[in-house]
């Protein structure tokens, strides 16, 4: 007699489980190390620029100084919405900026003229449309939330820091340009997490991009995914002083909850990207004479360095969102900040599911009743 076959074993939430092959991250969770393309992400961050590893990405190779130029002419291009997709803004002004994001991204995709061309050179082109857009969305929304007229793009300006004069009117100080471009470098890709495999699986169905990206902003507006940035601000605020830290910390411990800024999925050691992000604070409390901020992000390190033999180390978003703040920020904004810049990212991902595409379906174990037979209505 044969034996039953084996139970299936469960990998919840997909974890530890490869689906696909990818050329363009590199990630070693347990070494704390993050690659473009194989260029290290400490390098990227100190020499290149949101443009540059943006075509890096896109194109997985560093581009000449004219291959750059004619990219950055492209993103400039594309800084224009349609009238009606900034009528859809107005209507809803008074939503979350997620929401008004995703239902503008969505929008779009009834204007673009290439939305029904799926062919890489195409998807390309509609990627950096969007990744120019995005930051538009944001923007105007924000301004038109205040009262206040939108600003238009300016043809001179960097990515960020257009995206930065468009939020508040005037332009950035070239440090705080600095700053902003250094986060969406350290943000433009991060492999299969939540919002890339949704934009995977979207795509993966023959939908168009722009349903792609509408699915992946709408995983990114998840508190699990993308909102750690805004909670780590709202714990330093609670905290308030850095002499508070202990006492926050062996509560949270006590309560069994986390700590907000602290662990990963897929590191176990420092996060790569905290490092710059870390340097970014220091530099701009200072600046802006708050210094109390840098010190409660210390002490809250430093109270949790027993637990980084574990596995729980500082991430990106322990220092975003407090850069943000100092930049004068709100809060609501800082997951669209994210989803800036994970454009190029997101376009990438789908690019590699278009190139050699399969639905994506996994399969779940059944775990409910056996079979049973049908018992009528009037005789239940």
């Amino acid at each position: 007699m044969s034996q039953p076959d084996a139970a299936p074993k469960i990998h919840r939430g997909l974890k530890d489980v490869y689906f696909e092959r990818s050329a363009t991250t590199f990630i070693d969770g347990k070494a704390g190390e993050l690659r473009y393309r194989g260029y290290s992400i400490h390098d990227l961050a100190e020499h290149s620029t949101f443009e540059e590893t943006g075509y890096l990405l896109l194109h997985g190779e560093l581009p000449t100084k004219a291959e750059l130029a004619a990219f950055e002419a492209l993103l400039r291009e594309a800084r224009a919405l349609p009238a009606p997709v900034v009528d859809i803004i107005k209507s809803l002004k008074d939503a979350h900026p997620m929401e008004v994001l995703r239902t503008a991204v969505s929008a779009l995709g009834a204007f673009d003229p290439e939305v029904s061309d799926s062919s890489r050179e195409a998807t390309i082109r509609k990627g950096l449309r969007l990744t120019s857009q995005v930051p538009m969305i944001v923007a105007v929304h924000h301004r038109l939330r205040q009262g206040l007229a939108p600003i238009a793009p300016s043809q001179t300006l960097g990515h960020a820091a257009n995206f930065l004069y468009m939020l508040k009117g005037e332009a950035p100080s070239e440090d705080a340009a600095k700053l902003l471009d250094k986060d969406l470098v350290l943000h433009a890709e991060h492999g299969s997490n939540a919002s890339s495999f949704t934009a995977r699986v979207v795509i993966g169905t023959q939908a168009n991009i722009h349903a792609a990206m509408t699915a992946a902003v709408a995983a990114l507006s998840g508190a699990a995914h993308g909102g750690a940035a805004e909670d780590v601000l709202a714990m330093a605020e609670e905290i308030g002083d850095p002499s508070n830290v202990s006492a926050y910390v062996k509560r949270k411990r006590e309560a069994k909850e986390a700590i907000t800024g602290f662990g990963h999925r897929v590191y176990r050691a420092e996060d790569p990207r905290a490092r710059h992000m870390r340097e970014g604070v220091r530099r701009l409390s200072a600046e802006m004479g708050q210094p109390k901020w840098t010190a409660i992000l210390d002490a809250l390190v430093k109270e949790m360095s027993p637990y980084a033999r574990l596995g729980v180390n500082v991430n990106v978003d322990f220092y975003s969102g407090v850069i943000y703040y100092l930049h004068g920020i709100p809060k609501d904004l800082f997951v669209p900040i994210f989803a800036v810049g994970r454009m190029p990212g997101w376009t990438v991902q789908i690019l590699e599911q278009l190139d050699n595409n399969i639905l994506i379906r996994p399969l779940t174990l059944y775990a409910g009743p056996a079979a049973r037979p049908y018992v009528p209505i009037e005789s239940r």
